[in-house]
């Protein structure tokens, strides 16, 4: 999720992420990048910064690589690759880099996508026309990708989203409302906690507080840890979400819910409140709606379905119970123009024209791994199966690549522009190709079959 960058920035990015609770990501081991022959920083037209890096003996392709979520307010620095070992790597096989800043932190998709466009166009004047343009990014970087890809694919050859927000804008801030709106039915039905509309950002900071106090006083009880599961249920957060956690057990369902509620106070902490109360400030209102949701049906089709009616039983509740007093509870509606301001800055349509690969780890409690399928299913809708193709890597956290699978699927990728056709994407050959890549790191492709996202939206079939 988070960029490669100067020492000091990245100290501040990689205590951010420690903070949250949201992401496993563990730094690579230190490599000496090779000195690029030409290394380029600027300012595009917009203010955004660029940086491109160029090795002596290029091989005429150029990855555009587009950065995750940065909160307003933090450290905004050019990246043209996720993390010093991945860009260490790319130079020495004759890759050429770019990336930029955006012009803005936040959700600014609206600023990032034609930022990202400007750096392909800098970079044609500045180095020259390259033989192939590749994009790629990872997570909310993965959404940007997605919009260059389809929306600007005479710009590019194809595209790689690594743990991207591939369910797109209106998906994303329904199914993060979706838990919180669970908590506080069921936890705190009388807190007048607001979920939508905040009147600004200290009113949301205040609601993250007030929620994170009564989350962490449910975990104490037997009743509460089965409310709390029931909600991350609702998000697919999974049972191993963080690298530093135990690895649950099928049956240990103690141990994952402990492991979801460190996730779900993560999504408490930022992305519900505050990243929301950014996100709706940009679309002028709340681009968020749960009315008409029916969350018995969500949650019979969850992947922690079983975990939640184990942890209900043990603790004596009645699961049909809080089934009802959800089904009860007072309804959030959005704002129409919000609504469309997210389905423009972006919300998919699946109608790819150029190859795409997306990689995502199972584990991923942040954008969970379901966003797959929510993307799926708008591309086969569009009719354009032929052009996607999906891996997972059996890893937890959000982003959590080594460097040897993140160019494995590159590889793969560049392999179908060459040939015309896919080759074999089976985990035994992206393992070998991440071996490959680089001996010294892990190869965790594995085969996997991501459930049905919990609210897709898109507008190849876009009713909610």
């Amino acid at each position: 999720m988070w960029p490669r960058t100067k020492s000091s920035v990245r100290a501040v990015v990689l205590a951010a992420l420690l903070l949250t609770g949201l992401t496993g990501l563990t730094t690579p081991a230190a490599t000496a990048a090779p000195r690029p022959a030409r290394h380029l920083e600027g300012t595009l037209a917009s203010g955004a910064a660029y940086v491109i890096d160029v090795p002596d003996r290029w091989n005429g392709t150029v990855l555009l690589f587009s950065h995750g979520y940065r909160p307003a307010g933090s450290p905004n620095p050019a990246v043209d690759a996720p993390d010093d070992a991945t860009h260490a790597l790319l130079l020495t096989q004759g890759y050429a880099l770019a990336g930029s800043s955006y012009a803005t932190t936040g959700w600014a998709v609206e600023q990032a996508v034609p930022d990202q466009l400007d750096t392909l166009t800098t970079f044609t004047g500045k180095v020259g026309a390259p033989r192939r343009a590749l994009a790629w990014g990872e997570s909310y970087g993965g959404l940007v990708t997605t919009a260059i890809a389809e929306r600007h694919a005479d710009r590019i050859d194809g595209s790689l989203s690594l743990c991207g927000l591939v369910q797109g804008g209106v998906a994303n801030w329904n199914s993060t409302l979706d838990p919180v709106f669970a908590l506080t039915s069921l936890l705190a039905p009388n807190a007048a906690i607001p979920l939508t509309g905040f009147a600004d950002a200290a009113e949301a900071t205040a609601s993250a507080k007030k929620l994170a106090g009564v989350l962490s006083k449910a975990q104490t009880a037997p009743a509460g840890r089965a409310r709390i599961a029931l909600a991350a249920a609702l998000h697919n957060i999974p049972a191993w979400n963080d690298p530093a956690q135990p690895r649950p057990a099928p049956s240990d369902h103690a141990t994952a819910q402990a492991n979801q509620y460190e996730a779900i106070s993560g999504l408490v902490r930022h992305p519900a409140f505050a990243w929301r109360q950014e996100a709706e400030a940009r679309a002028g209102g709340t681009m968020s709606w749960n009315t008409g949701v029916d969350y018995a049906a969500m949650l019979r089709h969850s992947a922690n379905y079983q975990e939640v009616k184990v942890l209900y039983k043990a603790a004596g509740r009645s699961l049909s119970g809080d089934l009802r007093t959800l089904a009860n509870a007072p309804r959030i509606k959005a704002d129409r123009d919000a609504v469309r301001y997210m389905t423009r800055n972006v919300t998919f349509t699946g109608a790819l024209r150029k190859p795409q690969m997306d990689v995502h780890t199972t584990g991923d409690g942040l954008i969970p791994v379901q966003s797959e399928s929510a993307y799926r299913q708008a591309v086969t809708t569009s009719g354009r199966t032929a052009l996607l193709r999906q891996a997972y890597v059996d890893a937890p956290g959000h982003c959590t690549f080594s460097p040897g699978e993140r160019i494995a699927a590159l590889h793969t990728l560049e392999k179908r522009l060459r040939t015309g056709r896919w080759s074999d994407t089976s985990p035994a050959a992206l393992n070998t190709e991440s071996r490959t890549a680089d001996p010294d790191s892990p190869a965790r492709y594995t085969r996997y079959r991501p459930a049905p996202y919990p609210r897709p939206y898109d507008l190849a079939r876009p009713a909610a």
